[in-house]
Protein backbone atom coordinates (compact mmCIF):
# COMPACT_ATOMS: atom_id res chain seq x y z
CA UNK A 1 0.00 0.00 0.00
CA UNK A 2 1.17 3.50 -0.57
CA UNK A 3 0.27 7.13 -0.45
CA UNK A 4 -1.27 8.14 -3.79
CA UNK A 5 -0.07 11.49 -4.99
CA UNK A 6 -2.62 12.79 -7.21
CA UNK A 7 -5.49 11.97 -4.34
CA UNK A 8 -3.97 13.36 -0.76
CA UNK A 9 -4.57 11.52 1.86
CA UNK A 10 -5.86 8.66 0.42
CA UNK A 11 -3.84 5.18 0.86
CA UNK A 12 -4.37 2.79 -2.09
CA UNK A 13 -4.33 -0.70 -2.22
CA UNK A 14 -2.82 -3.06 -4.85
CA UNK A 15 -6.51 -3.74 -5.64
CA UNK A 16 -7.49 -0.42 -6.49
CA UNK A 17 -9.29 0.56 -3.27
CA UNK A 18 -8.46 3.77 -1.18
CA UNK A 19 -8.57 4.54 2.47
CA UNK A 20 -7.62 7.57 4.74
CA UNK A 21 -5.29 6.42 7.34
CA UNK A 22 -2.70 3.90 7.28
CA UNK A 23 -3.45 0.48 8.49
CA UNK A 24 -3.27 0.45 12.62
CA UNK A 25 -4.22 2.37 15.41
CA UNK A 26 -4.59 5.72 15.08
CA UNK A 27 -2.67 9.15 16.81
CA UNK A 28 -5.23 10.81 19.11
CA UNK A 29 -4.41 14.28 18.85
CA UNK A 30 -5.72 14.99 22.28
CA UNK A 31 -3.58 11.80 23.74
CA UNK A 32 -0.96 13.19 21.61
CA UNK A 33 -1.41 16.69 23.62
CA UNK A 34 -1.13 15.36 26.78
CA UNK A 35 1.93 13.37 25.78
CA UNK A 36 3.72 16.40 24.51
CA UNK A 37 2.94 18.44 27.56
CA UNK A 38 4.09 15.83 30.37
CA UNK A 39 7.35 15.10 28.16
CA UNK A 40 8.03 18.83 27.75
CA UNK A 41 11.75 19.84 25.82
CA UNK A 42 13.48 16.59 27.52
CA UNK A 43 15.14 14.57 24.54
CA UNK A 44 13.15 11.75 23.03
CA UNK A 45 16.08 9.24 23.81
CA UNK A 46 14.85 5.49 23.65
CA UNK A 47 16.50 4.69 26.76
CA UNK A 48 14.39 7.30 28.51
CA UNK A 49 10.94 5.54 27.33
CA UNK A 50 10.90 3.99 31.28
CA UNK A 51 11.09 7.67 32.29
CA UNK A 52 8.29 8.83 30.27
CA UNK A 53 6.08 5.92 30.68
CA UNK A 54 6.32 6.64 34.46
CA UNK A 55 4.78 10.65 33.80
CA UNK A 56 2.12 8.66 32.16
CA UNK A 57 1.26 6.29 34.53
CA UNK A 58 1.65 8.97 37.70
CA UNK A 59 -0.48 11.69 35.52
CA UNK A 60 -3.14 9.21 34.29
CA UNK A 61 -2.90 6.05 37.06
CA UNK A 62 -2.54 3.86 34.10
CA UNK A 63 -1.46 3.41 30.52
CA UNK A 64 -4.18 3.66 27.85
CA UNK A 65 -3.53 2.11 24.39
CA UNK A 66 -4.12 5.69 22.62
CA UNK A 67 -1.35 7.32 25.21
CA UNK A 68 0.99 4.40 24.18
CA UNK A 69 0.37 5.14 20.50
CA UNK A 70 1.39 8.66 21.14
CA UNK A 71 4.32 8.18 22.94
CA UNK A 72 5.31 5.77 20.45
CA UNK A 73 4.99 8.29 18.02
CA UNK A 74 7.22 10.66 20.21
CA UNK A 75 9.82 8.28 20.75
CA UNK A 76 9.35 7.16 16.47
CA UNK A 77 9.40 3.47 17.47
CA UNK A 78 6.59 0.88 17.34
CA UNK A 79 3.88 0.51 19.49
CA UNK A 80 4.89 -3.25 20.07
CA UNK A 81 8.00 -2.33 21.58
CA UNK A 82 6.53 0.24 23.85
CA UNK A 83 3.93 -2.34 24.89
CA UNK A 84 6.33 -5.17 25.89
CA UNK A 85 8.60 -2.48 27.59
CA UNK A 86 5.48 -1.13 29.74
CA UNK A 87 3.95 -4.84 30.28
CA UNK A 88 7.43 -5.89 31.77
CA UNK A 89 6.99 -4.11 34.77
CA UNK A 90 4.73 -4.26 38.26
CA UNK A 91 4.07 -0.67 38.22
CA UNK A 92 2.48 -0.12 35.12
CA UNK A 93 -0.93 -0.59 34.06
CA UNK A 94 -1.54 -1.00 30.65
CA UNK A 95 -5.07 -0.60 29.94
CA UNK A 96 -6.63 -1.84 25.83
CA UNK A 97 -9.48 -0.29 24.27
CA UNK A 98 -12.56 -1.08 26.01
CA UNK A 99 -10.61 -1.94 29.26
CA UNK A 100 -11.97 -0.22 32.71
CA UNK A 101 -8.84 1.60 33.80
CA UNK A 102 -8.15 0.74 37.28
CA UNK A 103 -9.53 2.66 40.69
CA UNK A 104 -7.39 6.54 41.12
CA UNK A 105 -6.14 4.65 44.51
CA UNK A 106 -3.98 1.50 44.64
CA UNK A 107 -3.25 -0.49 47.82
CA UNK A 108 0.18 -2.58 47.46
CA UNK A 109 0.23 -5.32 50.66
CA UNK A 110 3.40 -6.89 51.11
CA UNK A 111 3.49 -10.33 51.15
CA UNK A 112 6.85 -11.52 51.60
CA UNK A 113 7.98 -13.75 54.24
CA UNK A 114 8.64 -10.99 57.52
CA UNK A 115 5.33 -9.63 56.65
CA UNK A 116 3.40 -12.64 56.19
CA UNK A 117 4.62 -13.65 59.59
CA UNK A 118 3.15 -10.41 61.27
CA UNK A 119 -0.23 -11.38 59.60
CA UNK A 120 -0.19 -9.72 55.96
CA UNK A 121 -2.50 -11.97 54.46
CA UNK A 122 -5.82 -11.33 57.03
CA UNK A 123 -4.69 -7.35 56.54
CA UNK A 124 -5.15 -7.94 52.49
CA UNK A 125 -8.40 -9.46 53.32
CA UNK A 126 -9.50 -7.25 55.78
CA UNK A 127 -8.94 -4.10 53.18
CA UNK A 128 -10.17 -5.95 50.30
CA UNK A 129 -13.64 -6.44 52.61
CA UNK A 130 -14.05 -3.27 53.74
CA UNK A 131 -13.17 -1.03 50.56
CA UNK A 132 -15.29 -0.50 47.45
CA UNK A 133 -13.13 -2.19 45.08
CA UNK A 134 -14.64 0.34 42.48
CA UNK A 135 -12.59 3.23 44.42
CA UNK A 136 -9.68 1.21 45.87
CA UNK A 137 -7.25 -1.50 44.30
CA UNK A 138 -6.06 -3.80 47.05
CA UNK A 139 -3.01 -5.73 45.53
CA UNK A 140 -0.69 -8.33 46.56
CA UNK A 141 3.15 -7.29 46.28
CA UNK A 142 6.67 -8.37 46.67
CA UNK A 143 8.84 -7.07 49.47
CA UNK A 144 9.11 -2.97 49.99
CA UNK A 145 12.26 -3.40 52.16
CA UNK A 146 10.31 -2.34 55.30
CA UNK A 147 10.45 -5.78 56.76
CA UNK A 148 11.41 -4.18 60.31
CA UNK A 149 7.84 -2.36 60.51
CA UNK A 150 5.83 -5.36 59.04
CA UNK A 151 2.85 -5.84 58.09
CA UNK A 152 3.91 -2.82 55.55
CA UNK A 153 1.99 -1.46 52.63
CA UNK A 154 1.56 1.30 50.16
CA UNK A 155 -1.10 3.18 50.19
CA UNK A 156 -0.25 5.12 46.27
CA UNK A 157 3.57 6.12 47.59
CA UNK A 158 2.90 6.41 51.05
CA UNK A 159 4.22 3.65 53.45
CA UNK A 160 2.19 2.70 56.11
CA UNK A 161 4.41 0.88 58.88
CA UNK A 162 2.54 -2.05 61.38
CA UNK A 163 -0.05 -1.21 59.31
CA UNK A 164 -4.04 -1.88 60.08
CA UNK A 165 -7.38 -1.37 58.58
CA UNK A 166 -7.69 1.23 60.46
CA UNK A 167 -4.28 3.00 59.95
CA UNK A 168 -5.58 2.82 56.53
CA UNK A 169 -8.73 4.09 56.91
CA UNK A 170 -7.46 7.10 58.77
CA UNK A 171 -4.99 7.86 56.07
CA UNK A 172 -7.38 7.37 52.95
CA UNK A 173 -9.70 9.74 54.70
CA UNK A 174 -6.97 12.59 55.38
CA UNK A 175 -5.09 12.39 51.67
CA UNK A 176 -2.15 10.58 53.13
CA UNK A 177 -1.21 9.42 49.61
CA UNK A 178 2.38 10.66 49.15
CA UNK A 179 5.65 9.70 50.61
CA UNK A 180 6.94 11.24 53.84
CA UNK A 181 10.47 12.27 53.59
CA UNK A 182 12.72 11.45 56.41
CA UNK A 183 14.73 13.89 58.58
CA UNK A 184 18.26 13.14 56.43
CA UNK A 185 21.78 14.40 56.77
CA UNK A 186 21.75 16.87 54.00
CA UNK A 187 24.64 18.38 51.69
CA UNK A 188 25.43 21.47 54.14
CA UNK A 189 25.62 19.31 57.21
CA UNK A 190 27.75 16.81 55.33
CA UNK A 191 30.26 19.30 54.06
CA UNK A 192 30.48 20.74 57.50
CA UNK A 193 31.13 17.29 58.81
CA UNK A 194 34.50 16.82 56.63
CA UNK A 195 32.19 15.30 53.37
CA UNK A 196 33.51 15.88 49.97
CA UNK A 197 36.91 16.99 51.15
CA UNK A 198 38.42 13.40 49.96
CA UNK A 199 36.77 13.32 46.54
CA UNK A 200 38.56 17.08 46.04
CA UNK A 201 41.32 15.86 47.32
CA UNK A 202 41.77 12.69 44.41
CA UNK A 203 40.06 15.07 41.93
CA UNK A 204 43.19 17.37 42.54
CA UNK A 205 45.99 14.72 43.05
CA UNK A 206 45.28 11.82 43.33
CA UNK A 207 45.94 7.82 42.50
CA UNK A 208 43.36 5.55 41.74
CA UNK A 209 45.53 2.94 42.18
CA UNK A 210 46.53 3.95 45.47
CA UNK A 211 43.32 4.01 46.28
CA UNK A 212 42.16 0.80 45.20
CA UNK A 213 44.76 -0.74 47.00
CA UNK A 214 43.11 0.86 50.36
CA UNK A 215 40.11 -0.95 49.19
CA UNK A 216 41.77 -4.01 48.94
CA UNK A 217 43.27 -3.99 52.13
CA UNK A 218 40.10 -3.17 53.60
CA UNK A 219 38.63 -5.87 52.70
CA UNK A 220 35.85 -4.12 51.05
CA UNK A 221 33.47 -6.76 48.84
CA UNK A 222 30.14 -6.67 46.44
CA UNK A 223 27.34 -5.98 49.22
CA UNK A 224 24.45 -6.58 46.94
CA UNK A 225 24.74 -10.26 47.76
CA UNK A 226 27.59 -11.56 45.11
CA UNK A 227 30.15 -10.64 46.95
CA UNK A 228 33.11 -10.14 44.05
CA UNK A 229 36.08 -7.85 45.60
CA UNK A 230 35.04 -4.24 44.74
CA UNK A 231 38.75 -2.79 44.35
CA UNK A 232 39.32 -5.30 41.47
CA UNK A 233 36.42 -4.17 39.44
CA UNK A 234 38.11 -1.03 39.13
CA UNK A 235 41.09 -2.33 37.70
CA UNK A 236 38.61 -4.47 34.50
CA UNK A 237 37.20 -1.35 33.60
CA UNK A 238 39.78 0.74 33.47
CA UNK A 239 41.42 -1.62 31.14
CA UNK A 240 38.90 -1.39 28.66
CA UNK A 241 38.69 1.75 25.81
CA UNK A 242 36.12 4.24 27.42
CA UNK A 243 33.52 6.18 27.11
CA UNK A 244 33.23 4.50 30.66
CA UNK A 245 29.73 4.52 33.46
CA UNK A 246 29.10 3.82 36.39
CA UNK A 247 25.95 2.24 37.49
CA UNK A 248 24.92 2.26 41.02
CA UNK A 249 22.34 -0.63 42.05
CA UNK A 250 19.46 0.35 44.19
CA UNK A 251 17.28 -2.13 43.53
CA UNK A 252 17.23 -4.12 46.90
CA UNK A 253 14.48 -6.25 45.76
CA UNK A 254 15.84 -9.34 48.15
CA UNK A 255 12.79 -9.91 50.24
CA UNK A 256 14.21 -9.40 53.86
CA UNK A 257 16.68 -6.29 52.70
CA UNK A 258 16.72 -3.03 54.00
CA UNK A 259 20.18 -1.83 54.47
CA UNK A 260 20.33 0.09 51.36
CA UNK A 261 17.09 2.16 52.71
CA UNK A 262 18.70 2.23 55.90
CA UNK A 263 21.82 4.63 54.88
CA UNK A 264 20.14 6.39 52.04
CA UNK A 265 16.84 7.75 54.14
CA UNK A 266 20.17 8.70 56.70
CA UNK A 267 23.32 9.72 55.06
CA UNK A 268 22.77 10.05 51.36
CA UNK A 269 26.06 11.57 50.57
CA UNK A 270 28.51 9.37 52.05
CA UNK A 271 26.89 7.14 49.20
CA UNK A 272 27.08 9.78 46.91
CA UNK A 273 30.78 10.20 47.96
CA UNK A 274 31.34 6.83 47.97
CA UNK A 275 30.17 6.74 43.70
CA UNK A 276 31.82 10.14 42.75
CA UNK A 277 35.45 8.15 44.09
CA UNK A 278 34.26 5.64 42.36
CA UNK A 279 33.73 7.53 39.18
CA UNK A 280 36.68 9.05 39.43
CA UNK A 281 38.64 5.92 39.52
CA UNK A 282 37.44 4.71 36.34
CA UNK A 283 36.94 7.79 34.65
CA UNK A 284 33.59 7.66 34.19
CA UNK A 285 31.91 9.98 32.12
CA UNK A 286 28.48 10.02 33.71
CA UNK A 287 26.88 7.72 36.49
CA UNK A 288 23.73 6.44 36.71
CA UNK A 289 21.58 5.48 39.64
CA UNK A 290 19.06 2.75 39.17
CA UNK A 291 17.00 3.03 42.48
CA UNK A 292 13.42 0.67 43.21
CA UNK A 293 10.02 2.45 42.41
CA UNK A 294 9.10 1.21 46.27
CA UNK A 295 11.60 3.30 47.57
CA UNK A 296 9.62 6.75 46.88
CA UNK A 297 10.81 8.59 49.51
CA UNK A 298 14.45 8.19 48.31
CA UNK A 299 13.73 8.72 45.42
CA UNK A 300 12.75 12.63 45.84
CA UNK A 301 15.59 13.23 48.35
CA UNK A 302 18.43 12.01 46.41
CA UNK A 303 16.40 13.95 43.73
CA UNK A 304 16.89 16.93 46.13
CA UNK A 305 20.83 16.08 46.94
CA UNK A 306 21.52 15.74 43.66
CA UNK A 307 20.61 19.15 42.56
CA UNK A 308 22.30 20.42 45.61
CA UNK A 309 25.96 19.05 44.27
CA UNK A 310 25.46 20.39 40.66
CA UNK A 311 24.58 23.95 42.11
CA UNK A 312 27.66 23.25 44.56
CA UNK A 313 29.95 22.79 41.29
CA UNK A 314 30.82 19.13 42.51
CA UNK A 315 29.53 17.27 39.59
CA UNK A 316 28.24 19.08 36.55
CA UNK A 317 24.60 19.60 35.71
CA UNK A 318 23.45 15.89 33.94
CA UNK A 319 26.56 13.79 34.85
CA UNK A 320 24.54 11.86 37.60
CA UNK A 321 21.20 10.31 35.88
CA UNK A 322 18.69 8.92 38.42
CA UNK A 323 16.61 6.16 37.04
CA UNK A 324 13.55 5.11 38.74
CA UNK A 325 13.05 0.71 38.41
CA UNK A 326 9.02 -0.07 37.91
CA UNK A 327 8.62 -3.15 40.31
CA UNK A 328 10.99 -5.67 38.71
CA UNK A 329 13.42 -7.80 41.18
CA UNK A 330 15.21 -9.36 38.54
CA UNK A 331 16.50 -5.77 37.80
CA UNK A 332 18.47 -6.58 40.86
CA UNK A 333 20.79 -8.80 38.56
CA UNK A 334 23.17 -6.10 37.23
CA UNK A 335 22.98 -6.99 33.95
CA UNK A 336 18.87 -6.82 33.71
CA UNK A 337 19.42 -3.42 35.75
CA UNK A 338 21.38 -1.85 32.52
CA UNK A 339 18.84 -3.21 30.15
CA UNK A 340 16.14 -1.20 32.22
CA UNK A 341 18.77 1.95 32.40
CA UNK A 342 18.57 1.52 28.54
CA UNK A 343 14.99 1.80 28.83
CA UNK A 344 14.41 -2.74 27.51
CA UNK A 345 12.24 -5.08 29.29
CA UNK A 346 14.66 -6.19 32.85
CA UNK A 347 16.01 -9.40 30.94
CA UNK A 348 19.28 -10.60 32.06
CA UNK A 349 22.12 -10.90 29.60
CA UNK A 350 23.93 -13.91 28.02
CA UNK A 351 27.46 -13.49 29.57
CA UNK A 352 30.52 -13.39 28.47
CA UNK A 353 31.16 -10.48 27.68
CA UNK A 354 30.40 -9.56 31.47
CA UNK A 355 29.52 -5.42 31.93
CA UNK A 356 32.67 -4.62 32.97
CA UNK A 357 33.50 -4.45 28.92
CA UNK A 358 30.04 -4.49 27.23
CA UNK A 359 27.46 -2.52 29.88
CA UNK A 360 25.53 0.27 29.43
CA UNK A 361 24.92 2.02 25.66
CA UNK A 362 28.08 -1.31 24.97
CA UNK A 363 30.47 0.18 27.28
CA UNK A 364 32.37 -0.66 30.10
CA UNK A 365 30.75 -0.06 33.26
CA UNK A 366 31.32 -0.59 36.61
CA UNK A 367 28.25 -2.01 38.71
CA UNK A 368 28.37 -1.57 42.32
CA UNK A 369 25.84 -1.99 45.16
CA UNK A 370 24.23 1.22 47.84
CA UNK A 371 26.08 0.20 50.65
CA UNK A 372 29.29 -0.85 48.83
CA UNK A 373 30.00 3.02 48.38
CA UNK A 374 29.38 3.89 51.36
CA UNK A 375 31.92 1.66 52.60
CA UNK A 376 34.07 3.46 49.45
CA UNK A 377 33.67 6.52 51.16
CA UNK A 378 34.01 5.31 54.66
CA UNK A 379 37.44 4.02 53.65
CA UNK A 380 39.15 6.65 51.62
CA UNK A 381 37.64 9.28 54.89
CA UNK A 382 38.81 6.71 57.50
CA UNK A 383 41.01 4.36 56.16
CA UNK A 384 41.11 0.83 55.70
CA UNK A 385 41.31 0.13 59.56
CA UNK A 386 37.31 1.14 59.55
CA UNK A 387 36.80 -2.28 58.22
CA UNK A 388 39.54 -4.58 58.58
CA UNK A 389 40.41 -3.82 62.57
CA UNK A 390 37.08 -5.69 63.24
CA UNK A 391 37.65 -9.11 63.62
CA UNK A 392 35.40 -12.02 65.22
CA UNK A 393 35.55 -15.46 64.22
CA UNK A 394 38.27 -15.42 62.00
CA UNK A 395 36.46 -13.17 60.05
CA UNK A 396 37.41 -9.64 59.40
CA UNK A 397 35.31 -6.79 58.89
CA UNK A 398 31.86 -5.39 59.35
CA UNK A 399 28.08 -6.51 58.05
CA UNK A 400 25.06 -4.66 58.24
CA UNK A 401 22.48 -7.16 58.76
CA UNK A 402 18.98 -6.22 58.17
CA UNK A 403 17.21 -8.68 60.55
CA UNK A 404 13.26 -9.35 60.91
CA UNK A 405 10.81 -11.89 61.44
CA UNK A 406 10.40 -13.37 65.12
CA UNK A 407 12.70 -10.76 67.30
CA UNK A 408 12.03 -8.44 69.51
CA UNK A 409 13.56 -5.11 67.71
CA UNK A 410 13.84 -5.30 63.98
CA UNK A 411 16.05 -3.32 62.07
CA UNK A 412 19.87 -2.89 60.68
CA UNK A 413 22.75 -3.70 62.79
CA UNK A 414 26.16 -2.90 62.42
CA UNK A 415 27.92 -6.14 63.62
CA UNK A 416 31.43 -7.59 62.95
CA UNK A 417 31.24 -10.04 59.55
CA UNK A 418 31.84 -13.25 61.55
CA UNK A 419 28.87 -12.80 64.19
CA UNK A 420 26.72 -16.05 64.68
CA UNK A 421 23.03 -15.74 63.98
CA UNK A 422 23.00 -15.96 68.05
CA UNK A 423 24.78 -12.89 67.98
CA UNK A 424 22.65 -11.37 65.79
CA UNK A 425 19.10 -12.10 67.73
CA UNK A 426 21.11 -10.67 70.77
CA UNK A 427 21.59 -7.11 69.03
CA UNK A 428 18.14 -7.76 67.82
CA UNK A 429 16.88 -7.30 71.64
CA UNK A 430 16.48 -11.44 71.74
CA UNK A 431 13.15 -13.53 70.70
CA UNK A 432 9.49 -11.56 70.56
CA UNK A 433 7.87 -12.44 73.38
CA UNK A 434 6.41 -15.72 73.47
CA UNK A 435 8.44 -16.79 70.48
CA UNK A 436 11.22 -19.81 70.81
CA UNK A 437 13.60 -19.50 68.30
CA UNK A 438 13.23 -22.57 65.40
CA UNK A 439 15.07 -21.25 62.22
CA UNK A 440 16.79 -18.73 59.86
CA UNK A 441 16.67 -17.71 56.14
CA UNK A 442 20.47 -16.20 56.52
CA UNK A 443 20.59 -14.21 52.96
CA UNK A 444 17.31 -13.80 51.71
CA UNK A 445 14.70 -16.34 50.01
CA UNK A 446 17.91 -17.14 47.37
CA UNK A 447 19.47 -18.44 50.44
CA UNK A 448 16.87 -21.00 52.28
CA UNK A 449 16.06 -22.09 55.67
CA UNK A 450 18.57 -22.70 58.16
CA UNK A 451 17.51 -24.51 61.43
CA UNK A 452 18.26 -23.34 64.67
CA UNK A 453 20.82 -26.00 65.64
CA UNK A 454 23.43 -24.28 63.30
CA UNK A 455 23.81 -21.56 65.18
CA UNK A 456 27.62 -21.31 65.57
CA UNK A 457 28.05 -21.18 61.96
CA UNK A 458 29.87 -17.18 61.17
CA UNK A 459 26.95 -15.12 58.81
CA UNK A 460 29.80 -13.84 56.29
CA UNK A 461 31.15 -14.76 52.61
CA UNK A 462 32.35 -17.57 52.44
CA UNK A 463 31.39 -19.58 55.72
CA UNK A 464 28.05 -20.76 54.51
CA UNK A 465 28.68 -22.10 51.56
CA UNK A 466 30.07 -25.83 52.54
CA UNK A 467 26.41 -25.92 54.19
CA UNK A 468 24.60 -25.61 51.27
CA UNK A 469 23.72 -21.72 50.80
CA UNK A 470 25.53 -18.34 51.63
CA UNK A 471 25.25 -14.91 52.81
CA UNK A 472 23.97 -12.70 50.24
CA UNK A 473 22.23 -9.31 51.19
CA UNK A 474 22.62 -10.42 54.48
CA UNK A 475 18.97 -10.29 55.10
CA UNK A 476 18.26 -12.44 58.47
CA UNK A 477 14.32 -13.81 58.30
CA UNK A 478 13.79 -15.54 62.05
CA UNK A 479 11.19 -17.70 62.48
CA UNK A 480 9.94 -19.69 65.62
CA UNK A 481 8.78 -22.73 66.87
CA UNK A 482 4.98 -21.12 66.10
CA UNK A 483 5.71 -21.12 62.22
CA UNK A 484 6.48 -23.57 59.48
CA UNK A 485 9.02 -23.84 57.41
CA UNK A 486 7.23 -26.00 54.92
CA UNK A 487 4.94 -22.39 53.86
CA UNK A 488 7.64 -20.19 54.86
CA UNK A 489 9.69 -21.98 51.43
CA UNK A 490 6.25 -22.08 50.00
CA UNK A 491 6.16 -18.30 50.71
CA UNK A 492 9.71 -18.65 48.68
CA UNK A 493 8.81 -19.77 46.04
CA UNK A 494 5.35 -18.03 44.94
CA UNK A 495 8.37 -15.13 45.10
CA UNK A 496 10.29 -16.59 42.64
CA UNK A 497 7.23 -17.48 40.53
CA UNK A 498 5.86 -14.38 40.31
CA UNK A 499 9.24 -12.35 40.03
CA UNK A 500 10.67 -14.44 37.04
CA UNK A 501 11.41 -12.98 34.28
CA UNK A 502 9.95 -15.32 32.04
CA UNK A 503 13.15 -15.45 29.42
CA UNK A 504 14.18 -18.98 30.38
CA UNK A 505 12.31 -21.98 30.10
CA UNK A 506 13.87 -23.67 33.21
CA UNK A 507 13.08 -20.60 35.80
CA UNK A 508 9.81 -19.58 34.49
CA UNK A 509 8.25 -22.87 34.20
CA UNK A 510 10.29 -24.54 36.71
CA UNK A 511 9.33 -22.25 39.42
CA UNK A 512 5.37 -22.64 38.71
CA UNK A 513 5.69 -25.84 38.71
CA UNK A 514 7.42 -26.17 42.00
CA UNK A 515 4.96 -24.07 43.52
CA UNK A 516 2.05 -26.49 42.76
CA UNK A 517 4.28 -29.81 43.76
CA UNK A 518 4.82 -27.63 47.15
CA UNK A 519 1.33 -27.24 47.96
CA UNK A 520 0.67 -30.97 48.19
CA UNK A 521 0.23 -32.18 52.02
CA UNK A 522 3.29 -34.30 51.15
CA UNK A 523 6.21 -33.35 49.23
CA UNK A 524 7.09 -35.87 46.02
CA UNK A 525 11.38 -35.32 47.22
CA UNK A 526 12.54 -37.07 44.31
CA UNK A 527 10.37 -34.79 41.49
CA UNK A 528 11.61 -31.68 43.41
CA UNK A 529 15.03 -32.50 43.58
CA UNK A 530 15.32 -32.92 39.98
CA UNK A 531 13.17 -30.15 38.98
CA UNK A 532 16.04 -28.42 41.51
CA UNK A 533 18.28 -29.75 39.55
CA UNK A 534 17.40 -28.70 36.22
CA UNK A 535 16.19 -25.22 36.66
CA UNK A 536 19.97 -24.80 38.90
CA UNK A 537 21.86 -26.28 35.88
CA UNK A 538 19.89 -24.48 32.98
CA UNK A 539 18.41 -21.20 34.13
CA UNK A 540 20.33 -18.55 32.45
CA UNK A 541 20.67 -16.03 35.84
CA UNK A 542 20.78 -16.49 39.70
CA UNK A 543 17.00 -15.95 40.23
CA UNK A 544 16.50 -19.56 38.55
CA UNK A 545 20.06 -20.88 40.13
CA UNK A 546 18.67 -19.93 43.87
CA UNK A 547 15.07 -20.72 43.51
CA UNK A 548 15.29 -24.25 44.19
CA UNK A 549 17.41 -23.53 48.24
CA UNK A 550 13.79 -22.86 50.03
CA UNK A 551 13.59 -26.71 48.76
CA UNK A 552 16.60 -27.93 49.53
CA UNK A 553 17.34 -26.86 52.68
CA UNK A 554 13.54 -27.55 54.13
CA UNK A 555 14.08 -31.13 52.64
CA UNK A 556 17.30 -31.25 54.15
CA UNK A 557 16.22 -29.93 57.63
CA UNK A 558 13.10 -29.95 58.28
CA UNK A 559 11.61 -33.27 56.48
CA UNK A 560 9.07 -34.15 59.20
CA UNK A 561 7.34 -31.04 57.70
CA UNK A 562 7.34 -32.35 53.92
Amino acid sequence: MALDDSKKGIWKSGKGKGRKTPKGRQLDDTAHAEVLELLGDRPRNRDLLIEFLHLIQDAYGHLSAAHIRALAEEMRTGQAEVYEVASFYAHFDVVKEGETPPPALTIRVCDSLSCELAGAQELKKALEDGLDPTEVRVLRAPCMGRCDTAPTLELGHNHIDHATPEKVLAAIHAGETHAVIPDYQGYAEYVADGGYRKLKELRANGNWEEVQAEIKEAGLRGLGGAGFPSGTKWGFVRANAGPRYVAVNGDEGEPGTFKDRHHLEREPHMFLEGMLISAWAVEADKAFIYMRDEYPAVLELLRREIAALEKAGIVEPGYIDLRRGAGAYICGEESAMIESIEGKRGEPRHRPPFVAQVGIFGQPTLVHNVETLYWVARVCRAGPEVMNSVEKNGRKGLRNYSVSGRVANPGVFLLPAGSTITDIIEAAGGMAEGHVFKAYQPGGPSSGLLPASMSDVPLDFDTLQPHGTFIGSAAVVVLSEKDSAKEAALNMLRFFEDESCGQCTPCRVGCEKAVKLMQADTWDQDLLEELSQTMVDASICGLGQAAPNPIRMTIKHFPEEV
